[in-house]
Order: C-alpha cells, then structure tokens, then sequence
C-alpha cells in the first residue's frame, strides 16, 4: 500500500463524521508528520508500522474517541495547546471570546483578565499571549484540566500569568485584583440533556459541560459574585448554549451598563458581553 493509498483509506474509513479527509490530513500531518501535498502522486510504499498506526486510529475514532484526544493537541486561534481525557477541546467559536478581549483591550495599560473555568487555558493563554502588558489569571478547579493547564502555561512560556487551581463559586476575591475584562466559557449544558449528547462529546468532563438543571447556574456566580470585581466601565464576555442569551441578560438584569450577543458562524447566539 503506497501513502496515497493509505491516506484514501484512512479517509474513507473516517467519512462516517463527514471529514474523513481533513481528520487523516490531521492524522498524517500530526503523527506521521507528511504533508497531504506530498501524497499526491507518491508510489512511496507505507511501512507496516504506518499502516498499523493508522488502523490504530481508526479503532479509537470508530469507537467515538475525539480526533483531538488522540492527537494529544489541539491548533486554537494561533497557538497549539495539549488536549486528552478529563480537559475540554478548544473549538472554534471560542475564539470569537478571544477576538473580543483583544478588540476592548487595545490602548488599555497593564489590563487584568480573568480567565474563569479555563480548562486548558486556550483562552486565557492566547490573550496573554498577545498583550504582553496584561496580567492575565486563569483560574480553573477540576485537577486533570488544572494539570493540561500547567503544562499548556509552560509550553506558551508566558511570564504575564498567574494559574489558579479554585473555585468559581467559593474563592475568595479579596486578595485578586479588580478586572477589566472577565471572560468565561463555563458549562452551560442543562444536566437532563448530557445524556443525549454526541458520543464524542461524552468523552469530555461531564463537570465541563454541566451546568445544572437549566444550564446556567455558573453565569448565577458570575453575577453574584464576580461582578463586584470588575472595574468601572469593564467587561465581562462568555460562551453560551444556543438560545441562552436572553436568560444571562435577565440573570444580569440591573448589573450592567450596556450589553450585545456576538453570533458564531453558523449564526448561533454564542457570546454575551457586559459592560459593568
């Protein structure tokens, strides 16, 4: 079996999730490290080794395994970071988070973020990344996402954040620094529907996607207790559940002085700001 061969294999074994080509040019670029460009055409014969990899990959993914799991990393706006068992994945629309931190910030001297239920810091480590002059805290409570968090910190080699292993609903403010922007993409999944999620996502921490009867007991915290630790004038922007943004508002009723939903690309009301 050549390489070219191989990688149409692989594809078509994965077309089940309807992206069998791109998972295997991730599999092929990430753990065979060969560029899909040079398949074209390659009569390079696949060694048995790469053939039994791949089949390896094929179990898992057939099995419900997420691609992200098994490559051990995940690409987030501009950065690579560390993903497995017990983190969230980083997707995508979170990056419209990302966006909305570095717009408001531009021109802001020394902001402080908070970064809150960071998982594996993809949101909290690129902002810090690209404002060098922020003091960026991540503040995440669950052990196993706390250590890809770590480790993710290490790999970013950032000397502007500070990693909190706590509790959104019981740390104690007293001792942090007021905020210009708080972000968050909390679990706002209500606990009756995690069962009918996709297999895929059930592999992920069900205490990353749970967030209680109807979804939004963290947003409760977020304004009950964290909004006394946002500045004058600051921000506070997170991710949300399809069709949830009205209730954050109201949950925020009287809390703000403006607010706007920023809708993900497929025109899904994903992101509710505050300014406080």
């Amino acid at each position: 079996m050549t390489l070219n061969e191989l990688f149409t294999y692989c594809s078509n074994q994965l077309s089940f999730g309807d992206c069998g080509n791109f998972e295997t040019q991730c599999i092929f670029e990430d753990v065979l490290n060969i560029k899909k460009e040079k398949l074209y055409c390659n009569d390079m014969l696949a060694s048995e080794n790469e053939i039994q990899i791949i089949d390896n990959i094929i179990k898992r993914r057939k099995a419900g395994e997420p691609l992200q799991y098994i490559l051990g990393n995940w690409d987030f706006y501009d950065l690579t970071f560390s993903v497995g068992k017990g983190v969230l994945i980083p997707r995508p629309e979170t990056e419209l988070l990302v966006d909305f931190a570095l717009t408001n910030l531009k021109g802001v001297v020394n902001p402080v973020v908070y970064d809150l239920c960071a998982g594996t810091g993809c949101i909290g480590l690129t902002i810090a990344k690209h404002l060098p002059n922020a003091k960026v805290f991540l503040l995440e409570k669950e052990q196993e996402a706390f250590d890809y968090l770590n480790k993710n910190a290490q790999n970013c080699k950032l000397d502007n954040v500070k990693l909190l292993n706590d509790d959104l609903f019981t740390i104690d403010l007293d001792e942090l620094p007021m905020a210009d922007i708080i972000i968050s993409n909390p679990p706002y999944i209500p606990s009756s529907e995690i069962c009918d999620l996709q297999k895929e996502v059930l592999y992920e921490p069900i205490s990353a996607l749970d967030g209680g009867t109807d979804g939004l007991d963290f947003y409760r915290c977020l304004a009950s207790k964290w909004v006394s630790n946002v500045k004058e004038n600051g921000l506070m922007a997170f991710e949300c559940g399809d069709g949830q943004t009205q209730d954050i508002i109201n949950i925020f009723d009287g809390l703000y002085k403006d607010k706007n939903i920023i809708f993900d690309f497929n025109n899904i009301d994903r992101i509710v700001t505050f300014r406080i």
